[in-house]
Formats: C-alpha cells, sequence, structure tokens
C-alpha cells in the first residue's frame, strides 16, 4: 500500500467521525494543541491556522536538549487535545513530563513513518563517551539521528502526521487542515528545489562543514553535504580534546575556509577552532530551535532558507 493511498483511508475515516463528533475547544472555538519545540510549534500553528491554539514547551532560541519540564508545560499537555512530539529519543524529558499531565488527547510523533539516520556503532560509542549525561535519558539519542526536522522531504512527513492528528482530534475542520498542509508542503518542495540548485555550484572541496554539534545529517544527505562537529547529537555532550584536535587537523589539511556556529550552542569553542586554523566564522545556523519573530529563522521554513543561504554564501567560490 503506498502512502499516497494511506493518506487517503486516513482523510475518508476522519470525515466518518465528523458525522459522530466534534473537539471541545477553548472560549473562542479553537483546539488546545502543544507541541515540543520551536520547530513543531511553527509547524502545527502553519497547518492549524485559525483553528488551533498553539502552546510551544521550548520555545524559540531555547534548547530542547537541556530542558526541563516544569509544572505549567505539565499543565499545558493536561489541557491539550493533540499533543505533538518529534520522536526518535529527541524529547529525552518527554516521559517525565507525561507523567506529570493526565493527557487523554490525540498524541502523535511527527517523525513516524521516517527512515532515520542509523549511526554506525563508532558514531553511537563516541556520543556516549563524550556526554555529561547526569539525566541519561535527556541527553543519550540511541542508536538514531532524531534531527529529522532539517530535511525539507522529511517535513512533508511532519507535515502529514501534524495534519492527521489534528484533524482527528477536530474532525469539523478537518479540511481546513489538509488544504493548509498542501499550501504548506508546497512551499517545502519548492524550497527544497531552491536548496538543490543553490547547493549543486559547489565545487567537491567545498562540501565539508564545521559547526558546533551533530545535527546536520539530514541535511547533508539531501544536498551533498558533510558536515562535521567537535560535539555529538546533543549540545550537553562534551567535546574531547582528542576530537577537537581532529577537526583541526581536518580544516587545516583540506583547507575548509569557515565554520558555522549555532544559535542553542555556545560559540565560544568554535570562535577558538576558527582563530587556530585560519578558517573565517561562516555565520550563525539554526539547529534546533527558530529565532525569535524578528530574527531571520522565525519559521521553519525562513530557518532552512537562512541555513542553506548562509552556507552557500560563504562556501561558493
Amino acid at each position: 500500500m503506498t502512502r499516497h493511498t494511506t493518506l487517503l483511508r486516513c482523510i475518508a475515516a476522519i470525515f466518518s467521525l465528523a458525522l459522530a463528533a466534534a473537539a471541545s475547544g477553548t472560549p473562542d472555538g479553537r483546539i488546545r494543541a502543544v507541541a515540543t519545540f520551536s520547530i513543531l510549534g511553527d509547524m502545527v500553528s502553519r497547518i492549524g491556522g485559525q483553528h488551533v491554539a498553539v502552546t510551544t514547551l521550548v520555545g524559540p532560541n531555547g534548547d530542547a536538549h537541556v530542558y526541563r519540564p516544569t509544572p505549567d508545560a505539565a499543565r499545558a499537555v493536561s489541557e491539550a487535545h493533540v499533543l505533538v512530539v518529534n520522536g526518535l529519543d529527541f524529547e529525552g524529558w518527554l516521559d517525565r513530563l507525561m507523567e506529570a499531565a493526565d493527557f487523554g488527547g490525540v498524541r502523535t510523533v511527527a517523525t513516524a513513518g521516517i527512515e532515520p539516520i542509523v549511526l554506525d556503532h563508532d558514531d553511537h560509542d563516541d556520543h556516549d563517551d563524550h556526554a555529561d549525561h547526569g539525566d541519561h535519558a535527556a541527553h543519550d539519542h540511541g542508536a538514531t539521528d532524531p534531527h529529522a526536522w532539517q530535511s525539507l522531504r522529511h517535513a512533508v512527513i511532519y507535515a502529514d502526521n501534524i495534519t492527521l492528528a489534528l484533524s482527528k482530534a477536530d474532525p469539523q475542520n478537518a479540511s481546513a487542515y489538509f488544504g493548509n498542509r498542501a499550501a504548506y508542503v508546497a512551499e517545502m518542495e519548492a524550497l527544497d528545489a531552491e536548496i538543490r540548485a543553490a547547493f549543486a555550484e559547489l565545487l567537491p572541496a567545498d562540501r565539508t562543514i564545521i559547526t558546533s554539534h551533530d545535527a546536520f545529517r539530514y541535511f547533508g544527505r539531501d544536498y551533498g553535504l558533510t558536515f562535521m562537529a567537535p560535539q555529538g547529537l546533543s549540545t550537553a555532550s562534551e567535546a574531547s580534546a582528542h576530537d577537537v584536535a581532529r577537526l583541526i587537523e581536518l580544516i587545516r589539511r583540506e583547507s575548509i575556509r569557515a565554520v558555522f556556529t549555532e544559535n542553542v550552542a555556545d560559540p565560544r569553542l568554535l570562535k577558538r577552532i576558527a582563530e587556530e586554523t585560519g578558517a573565517a566564522v561562516g555565520g550563525t545556523l539554526y539547529p534546533g530551535a527558530l529565532s525569535g519573530p524578528d530574527g531571520p529563522a522565525a519559521t521553519y521554513l525562513d530557518m532552512m532558507r537562512h541555513n542553506a543561504r548562509t552556507l552557500a554564501q560563504a562556501l561558493l567560490r
């Protein structure tokens, strides 16, 4: 059965529910949705539109890797009709939150149906060795890379899963959600084509990129780039002296011209590496959190466009 056929069957089932039930909403008629971090929050807002009131637990410029749930977060989840999580062990704190919240709504894993990047044994060992776990569950992502939103093609699946969850919780407005999804996916596909065209001009020697932590594997896979970082999958991990020395040697050997800081990571280590190697700091990337509303990555699509343009401007000869 194709994904398209499955989606059509889900649509039919959702519309049949509309004959029998409707979601109870906020005083202004909207349903309540909670998203675990800002990228998901933006996706839910875009698809939900005027029918959904969205609460985001980890907001703009917030680091979901080190987030600690609050009583207000548990209250928001307990009152929600829909809870959207990334999955792939990204939200290591989610189980504790669910224990504190009496949630009876629709929970959806945005990455359901995505084939994740599986870390090889050496990668996984490195990330475990370098992490100061303290709370092991919060920092250890397991054997897969959870940063799947860094692929616009995977983002289409995120949109599908969010649309189905909203439509299940609020079947009366399912047609609006599917309409918003169609427009959103069209923009994703157009941006994907734009980014592919931009990176097609990169020389092979310019396709290795240094960032703060290991969050861009999906982006690299989609556009033929290699990302390397002193930190592992989590910003809570610690870069070892060995890994830093290895990166410095790589930058010098391959004449890598730029390194890139991140909005959720301390920039000092990358700046020190740049000073020691003569590489430029090519700009700030947004790996897992949006900027504020006045920043360059206020929405998910803005974030992907900003990251691509920042990289291309620094790397194109």
